[in-house]
């Protein structure tokens, strides 16, 4: 069967930014000004480099939301033992929002909902439509659980790796089960420090491949533990419910309610004039000439104004938040 003609390019805007960040930890880039635009140069690379080498025709970037989403609903301590915020992430945050709209790449944020949760949603009914092969731009390997035929992870070129494309073989592959859906197993098992998803104690990937290949899921290993021996058994059975919590927590939710719009995730042409003032008062000079824009005079930029946050009109926001944006949950 071909592939369907659109290509479709989902970018999970924050796991980027935090992974430009530490790219650049040694040998930050700083402007003449005395600001850190690591992050900046490090999430534009990546984006320029699927544009030029990947020639979507469609793509978003999804933003976490700043308040809190409904996992802290099912678990308080969500992400509660969360770092703070790098201050570098904070201030690079909002250019890297005027550069997207600048762009006019829709920006898709709701209240309630993670990135992962937008993302999973988009994906999927894009790829209901059989009319698109779908791109989720992300290090996260939790992604894993979304992939399908048309559904696959990308994970840029990093620290001189080339970038890789990851389908159902991958995913099966990296994780050791036989189905797509054993992901979630996987992470409801074996937890997640950095979310604070405490999964089963005792078991860690190895065990947990094992577990699953003889169990298949969370849920008949639990209904089966008489089977376990010593701690593990002990384990099973006295943090079950836990385990179960941390599988549910780990799941992308697929019915967050946002349209899908292609018309409005399809490319078109930036606004050169606002590119061109942000390029120059970050001092990309070469990122600049790759966007097409050494022949634009830059204009001033319009003064800040802050977006919503109610998430009930802004799924394609253009607006940004010029304040540092606190850590998401």
């Amino acid at each position: 069967m071909a592939k369907p003609q659109n290509k479709l390019f989902l970018l999970d805007a924050l796991a980027l930014i935090y992974r430009a960040h530490f790219a650049f930890n040694k040998n930050p880039r700083i402007t003449s000004r005395g600001m850190n635009t690591s992050s900046i140069f490090g999430f534009m690379n990546a984006m320029l480099e699927v544009l030029q080498k990947e020639k979507p025709t469609h793509l978003g970037v999804a933003f976490d939301h700043s308040g809190k989403t409904f996992r802290h609903g099912q678990f308080p301590m969500y992400k509660a033992t969360r770092q703070s915020q790098p201050e570098d992430i904070s201030i690079a945050t909002p250019y890297i929002k005027q550069i997207i709209e600048a762009m006019n790449i829709p920006m898709l944020i709701m209240e309630g909902f993670e990135a992962d949760d937008i993302i999973g949603t988009i994906a999927k009914r894009a790829c209901a439509t059989g009319e698109f092969e779908v791109y989720m731009m992300t290090p996260d390997k939790d992604y894993g659980q979304l992939v399908e035929e048309c559904i696959h992870i990308y994970k840029p070129a990093f620290m001189g790796k080339p970038a890789e494309k990851q389908g159902v073989a991958e995913i099966c592959e990296r994780w050791g089960i036989e189905r797509i859906e054993q992901v979630t197993d996987m992470l409801g098992l074996v937890g997640d420090a950095v979310d604070n998803i405490p999964g089963i104690p005792g078991i860690g990937e190895k065990t947990a491949q094992k577990l699953v290949q003889e169990f298949g899921s969370i849920e008949n290993l639990i209904a089966n533990a008489g089977q376990l021996k010593g701690k593990l058994k002990e384990n099973v059975i006295q943090y079950a419910q836990q385990g179960l919590l941390s599988k549910q927590l780990a799941t992308i939710h697929l019915d967050v309610p946002v349209p899908f719009d292609a018309d409005a995730l399809r490319l078109t042409a930036y606004d050169k004039p606002r590119l061109s003032s942000l390029m120059d008062e970050l001092e990309f000079r070469q990122m600049k000439g790759r966007l097409g824009l050494d022949s634009v005079a830059g204009q001033p930029l319009p003064p800040a104004f802050k977006g919503s946050e109610s998430g009930q009109l802004d799924l394609f926001e253009h607006s940004f938040d010029p304040k540092p944006m606190k850590p998401s949950g």
